[in-house]
């Protein structure tokens, strides 16, 4: 159930309601007794912490990047690139002299 905030027009205080999406929003103030409440639109407390979901289900194989095996993966990879790039390189000069 999500959390929505209100804020009163007549004496402008704020309260948080944990409602069903299908409830009817409130209407009366809780502290003045005023039928002017009005539902604010505020941003979802969501957060993403850790090593994360994709990283530890969806990647495959060599491409997981877990905590303790990152510095191996990535390692792996940029020696593979560093090869590449030295057998252009090299192929590239003996094009040259050509």
């Amino acid at each position: 159930m999500p959390i929505y905030e209100y804020q009163c027009d007549s004496c402008s205080h704020r309260l948080e309601k944990l409602q069903k999406m299908s409830d009817a929003p409130l209407t009366e103030c809780p502290a003045c007794g005023a039928s002017t409440l009005k539902k604010l639109v505020s941003a979802a407390a969501f957060r993403l912490k850790g090593g994360g979901w994709y990283e530890t289900d969806f990647k495959t194989g060599s491409k997981k990047n877990v905590s303790g095996g990152s510095g191996s993966g990535s390692s792996g990879g940029s020696s593979s690139s560093d090869s590449g790039t030295s057998s252009s390189a090299s192929s590239g000069s003996s094009t040259s002299s050509d």
